[in-house]
Formats: C-alpha cells, sequence, structure tokens
C-alpha cells in the first residue's frame, strides 16, 4: 500500500483539509499524519516523509532542493494550494517527482471577505465595536453607501472577476487594471493603473506576486489615490511597501485599508501596521471557509487517485519530468 505524507499540522488539517478529504485520501493509501507543526525546515520534511511515495503538502512546507535529494522514495509532491513559490520545482524535475497544485476555489469566499471589509470600512463597524466592548462610548461617524461608489480592482484573475460581479450587483462602478486586455461586461471598464488608483473610492489589490508585481502599491501609488479612499489587499503582502502605506495612513493621504496579508509570517499582516486605527486586519482567513478548503483538499485527492491509477493527473506542473511516477504503475 502507498504511504502518503499529509504535512498539516492538526489545527491545519482541521482548516484546510478536512474529515471529508481525509477520509477520502485514507481510501487511497497508508496516510501518514503530522503530529507537530507545519514542517518548518527542509530537516523537519525529510524527516516526516521518509519512506513516503507521495507528499501531500500545506502551504507552509517548503520544499527546497534538498528535500527532494534526500528521498529517494518520493515519486510525487502535491500542494494543497495555487502557491507553489517554496517548491524547487527544477530540483523535482532533476529527481524524477511530479510537482502538482490546487485549483483557486476560494475566489467566492475571498471576494466575500473583501465586500464585509469594503461595508465595515465605510460604516466605521470595526471601531463602533471596539469602543463598546472596551465600555467606552462609540463615536457616531457619518457612512457611506457602496452603491455609486467605484471599486478599481487590480487583477482580474479568479476572484477578481467574481468581486466584479458582485460589487456590480451593489451598483458599483466597476475599473479593472490587469496586463491582459479582456472583453468586460457593461459596467466595467479596464483602465490604466493610475486612472484606476485616482478614480476609485476603493482599490482592491488581487494582482500575482511576481518580481515585477513587487512593491506595486509603493508611495507613489498611494499619492495618486483619493484622500477618501480605502486600500484593500487580499492577495499578498510582497505587492505593498508597507512603510509607505503606514506614511499614507499616518498624514491622511488615503483614509483607511484593510488587510487579509502581509510579511509576516504566513502571509499574515504586519502586527505594526495592523494594529494602526485606521486599518482592518484579519490573520489570512480571506480563503479559510469549509467550502474554500474543501475545493483545494479534494483536488489533492483527485490528482493522488490519478497517479495510483497511472495517470497524469489534472494541474500537473512538470510532468514530462516525471520519470518515477512508472514505480507506481500497475
Amino acid at each position: 500500500m502507498t504511504t502518503i505524507l499529509l504535512t498539516h499540522s492538526p489545527q491545519a488539517l482541521a482548516n484546510y483539509y478536512g474529515d471529508r478529504a481525509l477520509a477520502a485520501l485514507r481510501a487511497l493509501g497508508e496516510v501518514r499524519l503530522n503530529p507537530g507543526p507545519d514542517p518548518g525546515t527542509p530537516e523537519q520534511l525529510i524527516r516526516l516523509a521518509q519512506g513516503c511515495r507521495i507528499v501531500v503538502s500545506s502551504r507552509l512546507a517548503a520544499a527546497p532542493a534538498a528535500v527532494f535529494d534526500a528521498l529517494p522514495d518520493l515519486v510525487a509532491y502535491c500542494r494543497v494550494a495555487v502557491d507553489i513559490r517554496n517548491i524547487d520545482v527544477d530540483a523535482a524535475s532533476r529527481n524524477g517527482v511530479l510537482v502538482t497544485r490546487a485549483t483557486p476555489g476560494f475566489d467566492a469566499s475571498v471576494s466575500e471577505w473583501i465586500i464585509g471589509v469594503m461595508v465595515d470600512a465605510s460604516r466605521h463597524i470595526s471601531q463602533a465595536a471596539a469602543a463598546y466592548w472596551q465600555h467606552r462610548p462609540a463615536q457616531v461617524a457619518m457612512g457611506r453607501e457602496l452603491r455609486g461608489a467605484t471599486v478599481g480592482i487590480i487583477g482580474h484573475g479568479h476572484i477578481g472577476r467574481y468581486l466584479a460581479r458582485l460589487t456590480l450587483a451593489f451598483g458599483m462602478r466597476v475599473l479593472v487594471h490587469d496586463p491582459a486586455p479582456q472583453s468586460l461586461p457593461e459596467g466595467m471598464r479596464q483602465v490604466a493603473l493610475h486612472t484606476l488608483l485616482a478614480e476609485s473610492d476603493y482599490v482592491v489589490c488581487l494582482a500575482p506576486a511576481l518580481p515585477e508585481t513587487a512593491n506595486l502599491m509603493g508611495r507613489e501609488a498611494f499619492s495618486r489615490m483619493k484622500g477618501d479612499a480605502v486600500f484593500i489587499n487580499a492577495s499578498r503582502g510582497e505587492l505593498v511597501d508597507e512603510q509607505a502605506l503606514r506614511e499614507a495612513l499616518d498624514s491622511g493621504v488615503i483614509a483607511a485599508c484593510a488587510l487579509d496579508v502581509g510579511r509576516a509570517a504566513d502571509q499574515m499582516p504586519s502586527p505594526w501596521l495592523a494594529a494602526h486605527p485606521r486599518v482592518i486586519a484579519t490573520p489570512h482567513i480571506g480563503g479559510l471557509t469549509p467550502q474554500a478548503a474543501e475545493h483545494q483538499a479534494m483536488d489533492s485527492v483527485q490528482q493522488v487517485r490519478a497517479i495510483l491509477a497511472g495517470d497524469m493527473p489534472p494541474y500537473a506542473v512538470n510532468p514530462e519530468q516525471a520519470t518515477r511516477l512508472r514505480r507506481l504503475a500497475r
């Protein structure tokens, strides 16, 4: 029976894998669970994966070259996430190990989180709730409606498209900035980044983390935004110059921001920025719903099932180099 390592810590297992996916994976092989934290070093991952043919990996389990060089029995490394930047795919290919990734099943959950913080920032909900929790009178402050406001979406991928549909339903005007020209429905317009920043009441960062998008939102970008605009980052922390964001909030260049990601561990918001009174921050939970988590977990189950059946699984990253797959041929 094929031995499969699931790298998730007990907490990550409950949050990001779930009972149904775990039962389905156990029906395919002998599943070795990780009793401790997600492996934080290559040495920890290597110890856990000794003798395993397949690793089903959380996003925190980095797999540099040393991992693939030290695991001669490993046939496939299946990531339960879209992001594979901390996997050395070249090293996996050199060793004949297949790498797979999951599909983005969190478009609804992240989009709903974005709508939630847009309403929160516009109606001062967190501020009022915090005041009452601290037994202080809450300030009565004028809010604003989403209806009639302009949202600028930077990055029109899976989440951006879903979010655009939601914001249109709220009666918002939608601007999109994306390097790929697109045919957009009525009520949406593709524009240059400087136009999006200047015209948007809400700027939502959903671009992928690439070398060319590093610090995309810096001093110049924030200076182009409206003084009463809200900046929202639900993508990756690397896209934002956090010091520039702090300065923009301190000086009133922008009114507020909401962050589900940042440059702290596990892509969480940096605590020193999250504590700012004009920031609404959550600990990277935009995609943390049962539906979103199970979607990606079941992707990995489907991939393992295909591998064991002798088929190339969907969403394989390096199929041509996966020479060890023949070891599992029945």
